[in-house]
């Protein structure tokens, strides 16, 4: 197991963190979501905390990452949701019509502390997109009519 130290301690402080865009809006996808990519991992860089594992889906960001007991877990959110921000507001000038106020995140997010589960938390991020995906496909299509349970005929158009 790693551990990490700072002067007179050794910590291992692992965090799921879950937050969204304003408005659940489906825009994290292409260009924007490179940028999103870039200025979260060099924002973590910045203030010393590591990413072990990230994915940004259309509608939200997952990230696993190690923060260092001397900064809090609302402290590093509020620096990253609020640079971040405007970092994207300053790469996409179109979102400024969109967002009124550069407010790009939404004001909550989920946190949860990682003990044992690391892998467990670490594979489920890897195939967070995989099974967005799959949930996707199942929703494209019927096959039956909810309502009376018959198979649907492509060829009756109304």
């Amino acid at each position: 197991m790693d551990k990490n130290t700072l002067a007179h301690t050794t910590w291992e402080c692992k965090y799921h963190i879950v937050f969204a865009p304003k408005y659940r809006r489906q825009v994290i996808y292409g260009q924007i979501k490179q940028d999103v990519d870039q200025i979260l991992s060099m924002l973590c860089k910045r203030k010393g905390i590591e990413i072990i594992e990230a994915e940004c889906c259309k509608d939200h960001v997952h990230m696993l990452v190690r923060i260092p007991p001397k900064i809090s877990v609302s402290e590093f959110m509020g620096y990253l949701k609020g640079k971040s921000s405007l970092m994207i507001f300053e790469r996409q000038s179109n979102f400024k019509y969109r967002y009124g106020n550069r407010n790009f995140w939404c004001r909550g997010y989920y946190v949860d502390t990682v003990g044992k589960n690391a892998k467990k938390i670490q594979e489920y991020i890897q195939n967070q997109i995989k099974e967005d995906c799959e949930y996707d496909q199942m929703t494209l299509k019927e096959y039956y009519d909810p309502f009376t349970g018959e198979p649907v005929n492509k060829s009756t158009k109304k």
